[in-house]
């Protein structure tokens, strides 16, 4: 039997559910209901009253409608249904009543406003106002306040509102905004005047229902009708948000989230809004060539010649190849298949050392996926700030703790602001053995819970030692309930848009039947020192020291003129993440597709058409000549990239790493278990304490290193520079 409830709204039957606000049965109804305060993922403020709705039988005055709800309202008569209006005179009335009290004191900025033509209070005025006012005081003006390099203020404009205040205190977790005063003169305002610190500032943008908060870097720069609009994948973790980007011929002016409610909700991280100026500064725009120890601008035909002749003449157990962390699908496929095809095992796309198996999928994925998490009774982090590594799933975290106290958290790790509660449980690997062994407190919680997860950071994975932290990782599992039938609660926090793609695909070293020992990443950086690797393809790697190459001959391709470009003896200029169609797995293996928002500058082109005209050139020309082709052999090779949007649930492999020494019947060895995490000969536990694989959340990419938005905001939150006033 359905626990909904009957009501009427103008007239019209509908069942709803009790606990929806009346502002919510009414839109299930199709009615549409003004509002400024009030905001879904937000808590209730009822303070603007444009909401305001009649209900029959009730207060002969208009109702709040986000602030009541459907299990409040009495029934009629005899038992008939409670009525609601939103279109009678006493409503309409009263909401032009409300939107001139809004605009006494709000200014006619909207000529120069950055908030004109997507402004609420625009909209609404047209849709819900008067066509005048009885008011001719004088307006008030409010001082400016400084929330940091990111957020603009026009706080004259400020409604009182309060979406932001909220924002900043339940989704961020931060306490830096309020309101103070009363009346009049109540205004928002950040305390002590100093920058919001927070991952997440630029969500205040668009929580804000006027122009009193607004993009700084942004500023008067267009107008939204004016702009062509990209739906895409974000890159700059390995959450996957989906975005929106904003460009004008050229030139992309602006990042905004667009809606996934299983992975990044409707916020964005401020990596993710404000990299855009970066895009355009230090790019490659055409190939160079390496003499007499410069780089010289050169044709496309003449550095292709040189890679070709290069790689053609070059010993194939010399020859290696790595991958960096924005690498679309299709480029790292196109360049295994070359690399294969030449006969060299050598290559790798865990350029941070990190050991991973990839023979199993579930080895390197986050199981429980972004939103499962929140079906989680108890959660471990070990080895990782998630705030920095993955500001989205740390906001997630932060939700399951404001919305259920039942949930345990601990931490093993450097102790940080997570801006949730959690228990500290140690610094190093002899936390989880202690965690083991314990009986009560956290470890008993851990021990019972029904759902527990573990999240472990990339600092665990790139440590000498990280055999022997997953075995007690894996004993851990053992004595909970880590992993069930109906649940894995083995989680990897990955950091880079596209490792997880490269590991589906086996871009690691390639044990097979062939007599040429294949190489690791350390393996190809000892391999260049000792002069064994003479040639190195470097897809886009630039987080590592990469002078340790310099031993070899180094094939850069890339969008930025970063570190591996200025050690590279050939440069040849990819796209960046806008400026080519690619694929992207994020972290729980959801496999997205990323659109071309602008062309790419310059003679660049775009990675896997790069890769290709290569394979002319050694003759060993691949088997496809465009974006389709090249996609469909890799769903033949690989079938989870055909799963678009979804999280896999199949615990068999998909990776064909060994092609040649697979099994058909070896199914069961590929399933994934805690005990296939254990290496006997991992050797000792160090004592050395977890820390974070990122040092600066602003500064992890070669994008975010070309964008002076970044450089500021790493700058003021650093403590390096003071917020000027302005």
């Amino acid at each position: 039997m359905s626990d909904n409830r009957l009501i009427k709204v103008n007239d019209r039957e509908i069942e709803v559910d009790p606990n929806l606000t009346l502002l919510q049965a009414c839109e299930e109804a199709g009615e549409e209901i003004p509002r400024f305060c009030y905001h879904e993922r937000l808590s209730v403020a009822g303070n603007c009253r444009m909401c305001l709705i009649e209900v029959k039988g009730g207060p002969p005055k208009p109702v709040a409608s986000c602030a009541q709800n459907v299990k409040d309202l009495r029934p009629g008569p005899d038992g008939a249904p409670p009525e609601l209006f939103t279109n009678t005179p006493m409503v309409k009335k009263a909401r032009e009543g409300v939107m001139e009290f809004l605009l006494i004191n709000h200014p006619l900025d909207c000529p120069i406003c950055d908030q004109g033509g997507e402004c609420d209070l625009q909209d609404q005025a047209v849709a819900y106002g008067r066509d005048g006012t009885r008011f001719e005081e004088n307006k008030r003006a409010v001082e400016e306040k400084h929330m940091g390099p990111l957020i603009k203020t026009i706080m004259t404009r400020c409604i009182q509102c309060t979406r932001c205040v909220r924002f900043a205190t339940e989704v961020a977790g931060v306490d830096d905004l309020g309101l103070v005063n009363r009346g009049e003169n109540a205004e928002i305002t950040t305390y002590l005047e100093k920058a919001v610190e927070s991952e997440l500032t630029g969500n205040l943008i668009d929580v804000c229902p006027v122009g009193a908060l607004t993009s700084k870097p942004y500023a008067f720069t267009a107008r939204p009708w004016e702009l062509r609009k990209t739906e895409t994948i974000d890159v700059m973790d390995a959450v996957g948000s989906n975005i929106r980007v904003d460009s004008r011929g050229r030139e992309v002016l602006r990042v905004l989230p667009r809606l996934h409610e299983e992975v990044n909700e409707e916020w964005i991280s401020d990596k993710t809004r404000f990299i855009w100026d970066g895009l355009k500064r230090q790019r490659l725009d055409r190939p160079f060539i390496r003499k007499d120890g410069k780089l010289h601008p050169a044709s496309w035909d003449e550095a292709l010649n040189v890679v070709g002749e290069k790689l053609k003449t070059t010993p194939p157990e010399k020859i290696a190849g790595i991958v960096g962390d924005l690498v679309p699908a299709e480029a790292v496929k196109a360049l295994k298949d070359l690399l294969l095809s030449i006969g060299t095992p050598h290559m790798d796309c865990c350029i941070d050392g990190a050991k991973i198996d990839a023979s199993i999928r579930e080895n390197y994925l986050f199981n429980t996926s972004i939103a499962g998490l929140e079906e989680a009774d108890a959660v471990l982090l070990i080895g990782t700030n998630p705030r920095k590594e993955a500001a989205l799933v740390n906001a997630r975290l932060r939700k399951i703790w404001l919305n259920d106290m039942n949930v345990d958290f601990g931490l093993i790790g450097e102790q940080v602001d997570l801006t949730f509660d959690y228990n500290y449980l140690g610094a190093g690997p002899a936390s989880i053995q202690t965690l083991i062994d314990e009986k009560g407190g956290f470890a008993q919680a851990f021990k019972q819970a029904a759902r527990p997860a573990i999240i472990l950071g990339m600092d665990v994975l790139t440590r000498d030692d990280a055999g022997a932290v997953l075995n007690l990782v894996a004993k851990l599992g053992e004595v909970s309930n880590l992993v069930t039938d109906e649940w894995n609660g083995f989680n990897i926090l990955h950091t880079a848009a596209g490792r997880v793609g490269a590991l589906d695909l086996g871009f690691v070293p390639q044990n097979n039947s062939s007599e040429i020992k294949a190489r690791d990443f350390a393996g190809i950086v000892e391999g260049a020192q000792s002069r064994d690797i003479e040639v190195i393809y470097n897809l886009g790697a630039d987080e590592f020291d990469v002078t340790r190459l310099a031993g070899a001959f180094v094939i850069y391709q890339g969008s930025h003129g970063d570190a591996g470009a200025r050690h590279a003896d050939i440069v040849l200029p990819g796209a960046a993440y806008t400026e080519q169609n690619g694929t992207f797995v994020n972290l729980e293996g959801r496999v997205q597709m990323g659109v071309r928002a602008t062309f790419p500058p310059g003679e660049a082109r775009e990675d896997w058409a790069i890769v290709r005209a290569i394979s002319d050139r050694v003759g060993k020309k691949l088997p496809y000549d465009d974006l389709m082709t090249l996609r469909q052999q890799m769903i033949s090779e690989v079938p989870s990239f055909a799963q678009l949007d979804s999280v896999p649930r199949d615990t068999k492999n998909v990776t064909p790493i060994n092609d040649e020494t697979s099994d058909e019947n070896d199914d069961v060895a590929k399933t994934f278990t805690l005990s296939g995490l254990v290496d006997q000969n991992s050797g000792p536990v160090g004592e050395a304490a977890f820390g974070s694989s990122i040092a600066d959340f602003y500064l992890t990419n070669p994008i975010t290193r070309a964008s002076e938005t970044m450089a500021e905001c790493s700058a003021v939150m650093s403590g390096k520079r003071l917020l000027a006033a302005e």
